[in-house]
């Protein structure tokens, strides 16, 4: 091991000690997309024992241009990100224990997978899942660290419960959001900066030194050359539904899921519905043949149909792509599978 984390272990802020409790630590992030792909390889080549990775999504030739662990032949084969993010991973670094999961982070799938992890990285794309991390987070006092990237610009703030302020709280103060890659793009060195600061805040969570944490929140523009950090220590609130002395945690209330949701970036919808996660693999793929050609892999199914084209997970979620309205959405899959 000295060999191979030789240079990481003469940096004395982690040392042997540090390369140790790194080793024996498990990291989970969610969503396997730019951020996360580049949290995963980064965490994996410094010798994070274990890595979980969640991720709903598969690989498509638009996600080349920033999705650093991926390939064309992921996104020939349209493998799911999560299993195509194991595979490269398992070659970069085969010591490390890497987890996959081809499923969308809802409260019932993160709780287990958070409550096992010693921190979090952030590395969705919507505010849903953002604020269940969060709340998950709260719950099961989990340190984790938010980011997001869009255009040229890029912002991060590592959340510790009980001592700083939460997601919730910062959110109340500074307004976050607005443009998304769909209307404004985004460039690789805005996502590189996000990531490499996360994988700092984890590399001093990993290893003890709390001290070191960045106590603020960071946000960038590295087009326009900014850098800001505001201090957020006063945000903190005692009445915050996530994190005050009275938590209900908000997002984790049956009403607070939603069955379909427009997807950040693309003209996408996906739906979750459990009678199409009854249905026998087999007996879809039948289904669809009545309609077009049906292409399959362990892990999906996919079908051209009309101006749509339509990706079926073994999870019982769908992804029309070719609308962003959730309605059209559902009668679409209604009339290709009889929902």
């Amino acid at each position: 091991m000295e060999e191979r984390y030789s240079r990481q272990i003469r940096f004395k802020q982690i040392g042997e000690e540090g390369q140790k409790r790194l080793a024996d630590s498990h990291v989970l992030i969610v969503g396997a997309g730019a951020l996360g792909t580049a949290g995963a390889e980064g965490l994996s080549r410094a010798g994070v024992g274990t890595i979980t990775i969640i991720d709903r999504d598969y690989v498509e030739w638009s996600n080349l241009q920033r999705q650093q662990l991926y390939t064309e032949s992921d996104a020939k084969l349209r493998m799911p990100k999560a299993m195509a993010a194991k595979e490269h991973l398992s070659a970069i670094n085969s010591e490390i224990h890497i987890e996959a999961y081809v499923t969308e982070g809802t409260a019932e799938t993160l709780e287990p997978l958070i409550e096992k992890a010693d921190i979090v990285i952030d590395a969705t794309d919507n505010f849903e899942t953002r604020m269940l991390i969060n709340d998950l987070a709260q719950k099961t006092k989990t340190p984790w660290v938010y980011g997001a990237c869009v255009s040229s610009q890029g912002m991060f703030m590592t959340v510790i419960p009980g001592e700083t302020p939460c997601l919730s709280c910062l959110f109340e103060q500074i307004p976050v959001g607005g443009a998304t890659c769909d209307t404004a793009g985004i460039i690789p060195p805005a996502v590189h900066i996000v990531s490499a600061y996360q994988q700092a805040e984890a590399f001093k969570l990993l290893t003890g030194q709390i001290e070191a944490i960045q106590r603020g929140f960071v946000t960038f523009d590295v087009w326009n050359n900014s850098h800001m950090k505001i201090n957020v220590n006063h945000v903190r609130r005692e009445e915050c539904p996530s994190c005050g002395a009275n938590a209900v945690y908000p997002y984790l209330q049956d009403w607070n899921t939603p069955k379909a949701a427009v997807l950040c970036g693309r003209d996408t919808v996906q739906v979750r519905s459990e009678s199409l996660k009854r249905i026998p693999k087999q007996e879809l793929i039948k289904r669809l043949k009545t309609i077009g050609k049906v292409e399959a892999n362990a892990f999906l199914l996919h079908i051209f149909y009309e101006d749509f084209r339509i990706v079926i997970f073994n999870d019982g979620r769908a992804l029309v792509h070719g609308t962003n309205d959730v309605k059209e959405a559902n009668s679409v899959l209604a009339r290709v599978i009889g929902l």
